[in-house]
């Protein structure tokens, strides 16, 4: 039942990628949330089918000391969507509303700025015609503590663990109260927060795609018919000899 509906909504993504090239439309989606909360694997379903060249994930390193002394969302700016784009951010501007905040990797002035700026800011982005998208996936102590245990046991996926990843496990409260602090600010009504509850994150997935499609008026475009044309006949072309190539070995033979 999980398979069939997602590439039902994958197949409608597809859809939605059109009317976003044919209309120039811009979408950019915000992925936010506690670490391990499910984001990571969402982003991956919503862009598995999707043309790289439409749809693309900003997940920003940390700021460069050049990045740090300019205004705080100029570094967000340049990744926004042009017409016929779809961006999704793994981690936003968000940052200084929950591990900066937390971790004291900004000051409490810039924090209160933040609060206050972001608003002002994702108003814009709406005003000038920006689909803005924003999702909170919430995920139980429990559970995200169940899921760090298991990556640390996964070498294929211990690579998402880091001693900032740890700490949020004794922070949890610290956490907690920068996210409805951040919320009580910019949960707006020309952009709301919607929340995912990810505890069980296939039902995640389908829930966050369903909710993208179904918040944005999209329509099916008509795609010109394609036909492959009659293959023409040779006009004496000859391959250059196997062995001038450098190929690569067949290690599948040897399996």
């Amino acid at each position: 039942m999980y398979e069939k509906e997602l590439l039902r909504l994958q197949e409608q993504l597809l859809i939605l990628q059109e009317w976003v090239r044919d209309e120039g439309a811009r979408i950019a989606v915000v992925f936010e949330g506690r670490d391990a909360a499910g984001k990571g694997s969402t982003i991956k379903r919503v862009t598995e089918y999707l043309n790289p060249r439409v749809a693309r994930i900003a997940a920003l390193p940390v700021p460069t000391d050049r990045e740090r002394t300019q205004w705080y969302f100029q570094r967000y700016i340049q990744h926004l969507p042009a017409a016929g784009e779809i961006v999704l951010f793994d981690r936003s501007w968000y940052n200084r509303g929950g591990v900066e905040r937390v971790m004291g990797f900004c000051t409490d002035q810039e924090h209160r700025r933040f609060l206050h700026q972001c608003p002002i800011f994702e108003r814009m982005l709406v005003e000038d015609g920006i689909l803005l998208r924003k999702y909170w996936f919430s995920v139980s102590d429990a559970e995200q503590e169940r899921r760090f245990r298991k990556r640390l046991d996964d070498p294929m996926r211990r690579w998402k663990l880091s001693p900032m990843d740890m700490e949020s496990i004794s922070r949890w409260e610290d956490y907690s109260r920068a996210k409805d602090e951040m919320f009580v600010h910019t949960d707006i009504p020309e952009a709301p927060w919607n929340v995912v509850e990810s505890d069980d994150k296939r039902r995640a997935r389908i829930n966050m795609i369903h909710h993208l499609l179904s918040s944005i008026p999209y329509r099916e475009v008509e795609r010109p018919v394609l036909r492959l044309p009659e293959r023409p006949p040779s006009r004496g072309y000859v391959r250059p000899p196997h062995d001038e190539q450098n190929h690569v070995p067949d290690h599948a033979a040897t399996l």
